[in-house]
């Protein structure tokens, strides 16, 4: 029977760093890496460069048919899930009116939903000492306007992760929720409102590769959440503490105030 790890939005950014990092020893040895993305040119590309054997599903996760064709493989030829890493996702910036409805659709259908849909098609294949790596957001943990949906899908990925790594803990199987901010990737190709934008990332950004070594290791601990920047965490603490108008007041401000507007 073979280990593998199942990435899914493995074609770019912080998913791509996680085949790499898997693939260098990261999480173990693994006999396959399954790489779960639209973009089958350039999940080959990944395959070309791995020196794990690579099996490539070209799928979108917004569609049913994605999760039945995964499912069939995965109940067809029966591995070992060690490592699932659902970090496919999207965003878009804007008030909530302003963002379309299909984009509206797609980002709880890709957030939410497929988080959901491969996680229970993977965990019949999982054992003790097995991981689920779910990336969601530290907007998850603090409200942000601007990010409406986005924000809340990121908050039910978390919520999702802490109670199944609660369920899941004593069979051994443990699930972790990374909350970085924000980081270079094709998150912000195309992102819709340009000017909240620029105010949003004026707290920084965060390097894939620190993201996903972080990932890793609170998932190897046994961690349900890893805050991956220091200055987020103490955010975090805070959004817990003081009502939730307050925050998002407090978040508008700092962003208006670094933007220089």
């Amino acid at each position: 029977m073979s280990n593998i790890a199942v990435v899914t939005g493995a074609s770019s950014g912080v998913g791509r760093e996680f085949v790499r990092q898997l693939d260098r020893g990261a999480g173990g040895p693994l006999d396959q890496i399954w790489v779960v993305a639209r973009n089958a040119q350039a999940l080959e590309v990944i395959a070309e460069q791995t020196a794990t054997p690579v099996r490539v599903f070209a799928l979108d996760l917004t569609k049913r048919s994605s999760y039945e064709c995964l499912r069939d493989v995965l109940d067809d030829e029966a591995p070992t899930v060690q490592w699932l890493v659902n970090s496919a996702g999207f965003g878009k910036f804007g008030d909530f009116g302003q963002i379309s409805e299909e984009d509206e659709g797609n980002m709880v259908r890709l957030n939410c939903l497929a988080v959901v849909e491969t996680t229970y098609h993977c965990l019949p294949h999982m054992v003790a000492g097995s991981r689920v790596v779910n990336m969601a957001s530290i907007a998850g943990l603090i409200p942000q306007p601007g990010l409406s949906t986005y924000s809340a899908t990121k908050r039910f990925v978390v919520d999702l992760s802490r109670t199944l790594d609660y369920e899941l803990g004593p069979v051994g199987i443990h699930v972790c929720a990374v909350c970085p901010k924000f980081m270079e990737t094709g998150f912000l190709a195309s992102p819709g409102d340009e000017r909240e934008v620029r105010r949003m990332t004026t707290i920084g950004y965060e390097k894939p590769a620190d993201v996903v070594r972080k990932a890793l290791h609170a998932a190897v601990l046994g961690r349900s959440t890893c805050v991956t920047s220091p200055d987020m965490l103490a955010a975090s603490v805070m959004a817990k503490v003081l009502p939730a108008s307050w925050v998002m007041r407090a978040q508008d401000l700092l962003f208006t105030t670094c933007a220089g507007e």
